[in-house]
């Protein structure tokens, strides 16, 4: 069995689990302490699992670190769950699925940074060593799994202290240094958890804001999508704002009592689903111009997807006079909105600050959109209509005037079509 250290946390967590847990997920994990026993190793659940079970937060990303090979483990759990076992041999980790869980597993691993920025070179190691590799001391906890000290805390670095103090705080002061992704995250917690930076983390943070350079595009977009899938992300905008760690990303761009209110907005319009990522993105960027709107997709190196949805919401931005005008033909709307995505026609329906404008989106997005003639291209065909463009145009017609109330039944599309066939 693995030396073990001494602990710091006080009273041991047992009945926490087995009361803030699911049944099944702590059925798991003492099944998974009890293999680990019986292999002579010592397994433990670590990081925000930890912290937020202190906190009686509902977390259930269950985390585990073995001092010994993970991905073994890993199969012999997969066995007893009946569970799907994906294995990552090169990182000695492995994720574990079985009907809604999941559950990942780590080997003890120490790490070492060979220049800021530069993704860790890891060496075996304990459970020590892996806290020390952590990011703050809030995630650098860890419960023993293993009989006879199941339920037991390790703290080596005063995570429990400053969960009481209400405090982010990086683990030494090459933290942001080594790897300045840990800004966003530091900014993430503080808001998420409702804390505070730790003043000489916050110095840290102000010093070494510049090593962001050193992060890949990839890695920060990474960190951003994360903050956009906070429930309030505007509380972690506005903070990176004021740090000035959102201007690392584009300069322009501002999270302020705007984009605060414009994502309120969004968030009732959406009701009862969450706004999603890509509408909170639309929206931070949606005051760029075209050309930063370009330069920010190619920095964060957007998915494809993303890219058009930012470039749909800065076309459709650039027709709002047009938008804005009072008794717009139905059919011109449709015209003008039907090739952009729907979440880039939401953020200029919340975000143009303009009634008509608005209005007329949210005409398109409930209604216009759905309208559709009740004839076909076979029935074109049947009618004498050619073969070719012309059966586009023809059903093109149909919809316009049935955008427009011209006609508003079969009968009178089939009467449209004959006078377009003889004509």
């Amino acid at each position: 069995m693995t030396m073990r250290y001494t602990l710091s946390m006080g009273e041991n967590l047992a009945d926490n689990l087995q009361e803030q847990l699911p049944e099944d997920l702590f059925a798991f994990i003492r099944k998974a302490g009890e293999l680990a026993e019986r292999r002579r190793q010592c397994l433990y659940l670590v990081g925000g699992a930890v912290r937020d079970l202190l906190l009686e937060r509902c977390n259930l990303d269950i985390d585990l670190v073995v001092e010994g090979d993970a991905i073994d483990l890993a199969q012999e759990l997969g066995g007893f769950n009946q569970a799907e076992v994906t294995t990552h041999r090169r990182f000695g980790t492995a994720t574990i699925q079985w009907r809604n869980r999941r559950a990942d597993l780590a080997s003890a691993r120490a790490e070492t940074y060979a220049r800021p920025g530069a993704l860790p070179t890891v060496r075996p190691g304990g459970i020590r060593d892996d806290l020390a590799r952590r990011d703050f001391t809030i995630n650098a906890m860890a419960i023993e799994l293993t009989a006879p000290h199941f339920g037991e805390p390790i703290d080596p670095l005063g995570g429990r202290a400053d969960i009481e103090k209400g405090l982010v705080r990086v683990l030494h002061e090459k933290s942001f240094t080594d790897d300045a992704t840990r800004i966003w995250r530091a900014v993430r917690y503080e808001q998420r958890l409702g804390f505070n930076i730790e003043p000489g983390t916050l110095e840290l943070l102000h010093r070494d804001i510049d090593m962001l350079v050193t992060v890949s595009g990839d890695r920060i977009r990474h960190e951003l999508e994360l903050v956009l899938e906070e429930e309030d992300p505007e509380r972690a905008l506005t903070r990176a704002a004021r740090l000035g760690v959102l201007a690392r990303v584009h300069p322009s761009l501002q999270a302020d009592d705007w984009l605060a209110e414009t994502i309120e907005q969004a968030r009732q319009r959406c009701l009862p689903e969450r706004p999603t990522p890509h509408l909170i993105l639309a929206l931070l960027a949606y005051r760029l111009t075209g050309e930063e709107t370009d330069k920010l997709i190619s920095y964060l190196n957007l998915p494809k997807r993303t890219a058009e949805i930012l470039r749909d919401t800065a076309a459709i931005k650039s027709n709002l006079n047009e938008l804005s005008s009072p008794g717009l033909a139905p059919s011109r709307v449709y015209q003008r909105l039907h090739i952009y995505h729907l979440t880039a026609l939401l953020a200029n329906s919340v975000g143009s600050g303009s009634e008509t404008a608005a209005e007329h989106i949210e005409l398109f997005l409930n209604v216009l959109r759905h309208v559709q003639p009740s004839l076909d291209g076979n029935d074109l065909r049947k009618m004498g209509v050619p073969e070719g463009p012309r059966i586009k145009e023809i059903l093109d017609r149909l919809r316009e005037s049935r955008l427009d109330g011209k006609i508003d039944s079969r009968e009178e599309e089939e009467e449209m079509v004959r006078g377009l066939v003889k004509g």
